[in-house]
């Protein structure tokens, strides 16, 4: 194995256990216990789901492994706060699209070709990647890992009260 055959291995791995994770943790939650916040005044897990979602949707295009599923998930999950309306979609569709997203993220990353891990993302220019070529893929997938794990770990906390 290369070491950037390792590494993207090593990134890919984080991130397939991250998201396993979360979604294992939801799937446990009731429908009433998906609606609770994890922190009084606090989002709910609903929301957080959604934003997930909503943001390794957006990894589909800029990681320029795929077109986006769900674009309209910005509006409910990213545009505006947990509450801003009544909820559009039910817990089960929002767990259910936070796994057709996170498996087509999977699949697009784990074809991808280790040396194309080095290369810009979508949502950087030219110029400030010539600046800064450390605002590549494998970046992103790790900002979003690490994303994914903080919102985990606050799921987590509300199912032990």
């Amino acid at each position: 194995m290369t070491n950037e055959e390792l590494f993207s291995a090593v990134a890919i791995a984080a991130w397939k256990r991250v998201v396993v994770s979360v979604e294992k943790q939801v799937s446990s939650f009731s429908d009433d216990e998906v609606l609770m916040e994890v922190a009084p005044g606090r989002n709910r897990v609903y929301y957080i789901v959604g934003r997930l979602a909503a943001i390794h949707d957006r990894l589909l295009p800029m990681l320029g492994i795929g077109d986006r599923l769900h674009p309209e998930l910005d509006d409910l999950f990213i545009e505006h706060p947990d509450r801003t309306f009544a909820d559009r979609l039910s817990p089960t569709q929002v767990n259910r699209t936070l796994v057709e997203v996170n498996t087509a993220v999977t699949r697009g990353v784990e074809v991808m070709a280790p040396l194309d891990w080095l290369k810009k993302h979508a949502a950087v220019s030219e110029e400030d990647f010539i600046k800064d070529p450390t605002r590549n893929r494998i970046a992103v997938l790790e900002s979003r890992t690490a994303h994914a794990m903080y919102h985990a770990g606050q799921i987590r906390l509300l199912k032990k009260s």
